[in-house]
């Protein structure tokens, strides 16, 4: 995930980052057509992962996948990439397909079918924001076409629950009857469409119940509710190749009626239509459901304390503030609780050799000393008292030597806080110069001492997220997958940075945006950990506050939605704001 930051030391000041505001916001959609055919006894499983460039270093860095379809040359991802549009920049993208074989998240494992670059600029400039362009990087081969639409979001922040049912849909099984299911279109300016939802396949049935699913009413149509939203029916088959049984169309406007006659429709094959006199439709659809559900969002939860007319600028403020470091009022609502875990192992390196991890260089910070300062000096203006609980893992301590994989950095394991972000650092630098590095790297510990006071208050008053600095050998694999399936229940998040240049095939592991991390069978309720290596925030420039700039945001990128996750599953609703100040009024009073 890209950003763009050209503030100083302290990452704070906003004279500097004005001028990188955000125009607006883009959701670009990608669809492909005659992809290379890479699966011998199928056809190609397609992924599309888009690279965005950095501004100063012109380093290509992973902004996100679309989903894996199966069996297809010509897909159309449902999972769109929400971009911040510049006018004045040119914003370089790189969009690359692959072949998924297994489901490693290691994009050298499956097979490339290609690539394309353009800028954004090139994409919103196209006649309808629609770019089409020919898939390159396999020589001698035609690789296929990208094709690429923006649309500006609105602020719509309404989501919708509906559920449908069809009756009498055509039989398209020689041995059965029909898989079916629907795929939602948006239509474009253009009279294009572009793909927002597929409903599950219901197995062998001409009348099925589809599951209700909630969509946003910005990804079904943008809050245009007149808009045309076109409904496609489908037979599965297990190649790819599904039939087409009809289709019909309607808008948001007309599905707000709910159940009604107003909401059952024809199901119509065109060609069937124009090739037979007698024929009336393929079946039905029926909306059984349609509910309005208003999207609350991570600031509806922290905020607290604003004067009314402060709200509608805090809102937009939101919207850029894991781009821009904005100072914000800490809230009464909801306290973040921020944690520090510090790996102190022996693969780390001596701390008085230049070469090590921990080395203590009097004129810059080491890759720890960045990421805690990058990550810690924004979620502090979170926390209202700014008391953070610093931990170490992996050392001997003094004055016995003993091993210990969670204590105190500040020497005081009944009271391990540190006085903000610039005493963690100090209890840090204190800490290398007592103790001995040693090992193993086990997670575990510092992941349960964090558990047992999320696992006390699960009302939504407070959330908890644990900062992991680490160089990535871990010792304690099973035991550390147990702890996070276990505190995905809890209020809480892990960030973990790698630090040094060890593969971090196991940090990968554990960040569940692909494959949700699972113990014993049991998988984590929700993906709460978040990985980044440091080594692709360094910026070749000497940088640093770029590199620190850039590694905060994407760190802290998934907490809204990871703390969201947390609250819907739990039903808590933020507090109501508190009311607009009105000043007293003084009654004048007139003596007769």
């Amino acid at each position: 995930m890209d950003s763009r930051y050209t503030s100083t030391a302290g990452i704070g000041d906003l004279n500097q980052l004005s001028a990188a505001i955000p125009a607006t916001r883009v959701e670009v959609s990608v669809s492909c057509r005659n992809l290379l055919d890479r699966d011998t006894f199928s056809k190609s499983d397609p992924i599309c992962v888009l690279y965005v460039q950095g501004v100063g270093n012109k380093e290509w860095r992973e902004f996100g996948r679309t989903e894996v379809i199966d069996n297809t040359l010509n897909p159309d991802f449902v999972r769109k990439f929400i971009l911040d549009y510049f006018f004045e920049e040119r914003e370089n993208l790189r969009f690359d397909l692959y072949d998924v074989d297994s489901k490693s998240p290691n994009l050298s494992k499956h097979d490339f079918l290609g690539q394309v670059f353009c800028t954004l600029g090139e994409i919103v400039g196209s006649q309808g924001s629609r770019l089409e362009k020919p898939i390159v990087g396999i020589p001698g081969k035609k690789c296929g076409t990208i094709i690429l639409t923006a649309e500006e979001l609105n602020c719509c922040r309404d989501a919708v629950l509906m559920q449908f049912c069809a009756n009498k849909l055509d039989k398209k099984d020689f041995f059965g009857k029909s898989d079916p299911f629907l795929v939602f279109y948006r239509s474009n300016e253009d009279g294009s469409f572009t793909i927002c939802h597929k409903t599950e396949v219901v197995k062998n049935t001409l009348n099925p119940v589809w599951q209700a699913f909630k969509i946003s009413v910005r990804a079904l149509c943008n809050g245009d509710y007149d808009r045309t939203i076109k409904v496609e029916v489908y037979d599965w088959d297990r190649d790819g190749s599904h039939d087409f049984i009809g289709e019909f169309t309607t808008s948001y406007r007309e599905l707000s009626r709910g159940q009604s006659q107003f909401n059952v429709y024809e199901v119509v094959n065109p060609k069937k239509k124009g090739k037979k006199k007698k024929y009336s439709n393929s079946g039905t659809v029926t909306l059984l459901s349609f509910l309005v559900e208003t999207e609350v969002s991570f600031l509806d939860y922290i905020k607290g304390g604003f004067k009314s007319y402060m709200c509608m600028f805090v809102t937009w403020i939101y919207c850029v503030m894991l781009r821009l470091r904005v100072q914000m009022i800490p809230s009464p609502r909801t306290q973040i609780n921020f944690t520090v875990a510090i790996d102190f192992t022996a693969s780390n390196g001596n701390p008085a050799q230049p070469t090590s991890l921990h080395y203590m260089n009097p004129y810059q910070l080491n890759a720890y000393g960045m990421a805690l300062k990058a990550v810690g000096e924004i979620v502090q203006d979170y926390d209202s008292d700014k008391m953070f609980p610093a931990l170490g893992f992996g050392a001997k301590l003094p004055p016995d030597g003993r091993i210990s994989h969670e204590f105190a950095l500040n020497g005081n394991p009944q009271n391990p806080y540190c006085d903000g972000i610039e005493g963690v650092m100090e209890a840090y630098y204190r800490s290398l110069k007592s103790v001995q590095l040693y090992g193993p790297t086990n997670f575990a510990p510092v992941i349960n001492h964090v558990a047992r006071y999320a696992s006390s208050v699960k009302d939504g008053s407070q959330y908890f997220v644990l900062l992991i600095v680490t160089d990535g050998v871990i010792s304690d694999m099973a035991q550390t997958k147990e702890s996070i399936v276990n505190a995905s229940k809890l209020p809480m998040s892990i960030i973990i940075v790698g630090v040094g240049p060890a593969e971090f095939d196991a940090m990968v592991e554990l960040d569940g945006d692909d494959v949700r991390v699972s113990s014993r069978g049991k998988y984590a309720e929700r993906d709460i950990v978040q990985f980044v290596p440091f080594r692709d925030y360094i910026d070749r420039s000497g940088n640093h506050v770029l590199s620190m700039a850039r590694l905060a945001k994407d760190v802290l990128a998934e907490i809204p939605e990871q703390f969201l996750s947390y609250m819907r599953a739990r039903g808590i609703k933020p507090s109501p704001a508190p009311p607009p100040y009105t000043p007293p009024t003084h009654v004048l009073q007139t003596q007769i």
